[in-house]
């Protein structure tokens, strides 16, 4: 049950990092400690240079004595303690010594220093000689001690802390690029849950809501699909009743049912491809198109509209592209004023389709909301509000744009940008869209 107890709280992430930092703040203890146990003399060794200093003073021959016998005393105190040992005099003059004669106190002081063969002991003599003192085994300066040691600890830590956090952090990197697939549109995106921390439950989370979103989608798609279904089923018999009334019926009656049936028709056709859209990121068919060729083509379906331009082949899905086109005509035919007016140009690398009318134009203000989702103009009632929404949908997915343009020739101008794949020169036409 405890070893059970102490899993659950290994696969906390927090705990992981409070632990990280625990075992960072130990080992800088331990440093500490071992600078404190090895950066000086142990403390009896320390203490005894002192009292041999105190008795030395008394044993020693006097300042003025020989040299010889100066040499004879060092040599016999150095060989007992197993020490190097120097004694200087008043002026820091070397006097006698034994082993690796140590260096002058640098500042006068009893006490530590070093130097460059190990830590060093200075004992001032009360006759103001000096006798300083290392370990005869020291051979090395105390501070390459210090760095080795500080260098095996970050060592030590850099080498078990990296893959724990290179491990989290890569599985952060993952749940990122898994985010922003989804967000790009690809929904059967998952990552892969690795661990039982946070992370990996946050990894968990993130599959469940994206394969929910995407049995959404699904099942909005699916509902769009039976709906069409179930709305054509009456609009059929209804259509095929209206058929049935013959002659005899109210003929007013029945254009206004029929009109009536086209645009419910109409209606679901453009819910389904906005919602097609929607889920489109590629082109299905491209194939190059002439987009003069196709825009006279469905403009002929018009009363009252002319067309001019340049012949330019534009790569696209030749049924979408003729949906943008047509809902353009549709628009300007049922909102704006006649006559309409469709220019085919190229500006620089685009195909520009220039569809104006002699309309009162669209209000500045309204001039991007024209383009959401069944928005209409106040006052309008014509129409589903999907015509210029669709457009730019459209337009979006062959790489171009569908904005209100303003023109000095005209006030109602709505333009499509494309990108062009070639142009043949057949005949005369129009070098630049017109501003």
């Amino acid at each position: 049950m405890k070893e059970r107890g102490y899993n659950h709280l290994m696969k906390r992430l927090y705990l992981k990092i409070y632990l990280t930092i625990v075992v960072a703040l130990l080992s800088v203890v331990i440093v500490s400690g071992a600078i404190w146990r090895f950066g000086k003399p142990p403390g009896p060794v320390a203490e005894g240079f002192e009292v041999a200093g105190e008795l030395l003073s008394g044993v020693l021959p006097p300042a003025d004595a020989p040299a010889a016998a100066q040499q004879t005393a060092i040599r016999q105190f150095a060989q007992r303690l197993q020490v190097n040992v120097a004694l200087f005099d008043k002026e820091l003059k070397l006097v006698a010594s034994y082993g690796e004669p140590p260096p002058p106190p640098l500042s006068r002081r009893p006490g530590w220093m070093p130097t460059a063969g190990g830590a060093a002991w200075n004992v001032p003599l009360p006759d103001g000689r000096w006798i300083v003192a290392t370990a005869a085994n020291e051979r090395r300066h105390p501070a390459i001690g210090l760095i080795l040691l500080l260098g095996g600890i970050a060592l030590i830590i850099a080498l078990c802390a990296f893959p724990v956090v290179r491990g989290l952090t890569r599985r952060l990197e993952r749940l990122q690029q898994g985010v922003e697939t989804l967000g790009a549109g690809n929904l059967s995106s998952r990552v892969k849950v690795e661990g039982c921390d946070e992370v990996a439950r946050l990894a968990g989370s993130f599959n469940r809501a994206a394969e929910r979103i995407e049995e959404l989608v699904n099942a909005h798609k699916l509902m769009l699909a039976h709906a069409s279904h179930e709305l054509r089923t009456p609009l059929a018999r209804i259509r095929l009743g209206i058929e049935m009334l013959g002659e005899d019926g109210d003929a007013k009656n029945r254009v206004a049912l029929n009109e009536d049936i086209a645009e419910l028709d109409g209606l679901i056709d453009a819910i389904l491809l906005a919602s097609r859209l929607d889920m489109t990121k590629t082109l299905p068919q491209p194939e190059d198109v002439d987009l003069l060729a196709l825009v006279a083509e469905e403009a002929a379906h018009f009363d009252d509209c002319t067309v001019d331009g340049a012949p330019l082949t534009v790569t696209a899905d030749r049924r979408f592209l003729r949906h943008l086109i047509r809902n353009l005509l549709e628009n300007a035919d049922r909102h704006g004023k006649p006559p309409v007016t469709v220019t085919v140009a190229r500006d620089g690398r685009d195909a520009i389709v220039d569809v104006c009318d002699s309309g009162a134009g669209i209000p500045e203000g309204e001039r991007e909301r024209i383009f959401t989702p069944f928005y209409r103009l106040n006052g309008e009632t014509k129409g589903s509000g999907l015509g210029l929404s669709i457009a730019r949908q459209i337009a979006r997915l062959h790489g171009g744009e569908v904005a209100v343009v303003q023109r000095s020739d005209t006030q109602s101008c709505i333009r499509v940008s494309l990108p062009v794949t070639s142009v043949h020169d057949r005949g005369a036409g129009m070098g630049d869209a017109q501003k």
